[in-house]
């Protein structure tokens, strides 16, 4: 019914037409400036937090699993945008006042290392522990044995997941508009308020959002295919 109204207008067509060319700049260079890099520097942080929980995790040493678990629990357990809300809106009550892009940060870091801990240290647990004992057997210590014969080959398990967690970021960083992040959603929003084209605006947004993913999706093929090869069959 909506698109028959607007067919059978031409100066409505003329006038999406219009916005849609116009406003899709803005989204793009929102994408650019914001919405990539606030995925790649979360991403980034998240991995190395992530790394770091899985190994309290697995470390034997009571503290750091208590720790550890309490945050996976913690984060895992509660709404990315509350969490976001909390770090944004809740910490100036104390006396903290972070700027929207560092707390998008921070809260998207926090939201990746917790669930790509427990990706990380599944892919740890799934080596035989022969590996293990096949490095002992050649003198490594315990540091070494990780890094030079677990690391690698739990890398190779956790590269499908973790690309999933990537792509899935991508998304989730519309979720920094309601913070006040000028990402691409933000734009499309501020774009739609001028000229009360929710939909339109929407959609171009949606669908940027889609080719995106499209591309990482086919960079993941890529990587799992590649090395997919060192697989025997």
């Amino acid at each position: 019914m909506y698109l028959n109204n607007v067919l059978a207008d031409p100066e409505r067509v003329d006038r999406l037409v219009s916005i849609a060319q116009s406003s899709l700049l803005p989204l793009v260079k929102g994408a650019l400036y914001y919405t990539i890099p606030l995925t790649i520097i979360t991403f980034t942080i998240g991995l190395i937090l992530a790394i770091a929980t899985a190994l309290a995790r697995i470390s034997g040493v009571k503290v750091l699993e208590i720790i550890a678990r309490i945050y996976v629990s913690a984060i895992r357990g509660t709404p990315l945008l509350v969490q976001l809300f909390i770090i944004f809106y809740g910490l100036p009550n104390i006396g903290i006042t972070i700027p929207s892009f560092s707390a998008a940060i921070i809260g998207f870091s926090l939201n990746v290392g917790a669930y790509a801990s427990e990706i990380i240290r599944a892919a740890i647990l799934s080596i035989p522990k022969g590996q293990w004992e096949a490095a002992y057997s050649l003198g490594m210590t315990s540091g070494q044995a990780l890094r030079r014969v677990i690391f690698p080959q739990a890398a190779r398990v956790s590269i499908p997941p973790l690309s999933n967690t990537f792509i899935s970021l991508v998304k989730d960083t519309s979720l920094a508009s309601l913070i006040l992040v000028s990402e691409m959603f933000r734009k499309a929003q501020e774009i739609a308020s001028t000229n009360y084209e929710f939909l339109l605006l929407y959609t171009e947004a949606a669908i940027i959002y889609w080719i995106i993913c499209f591309l990482l999706s086919i960079v993941q093929n890529r990587i799992e295919e590649r090395l997919n090869r060192y697989i025997a069959r």
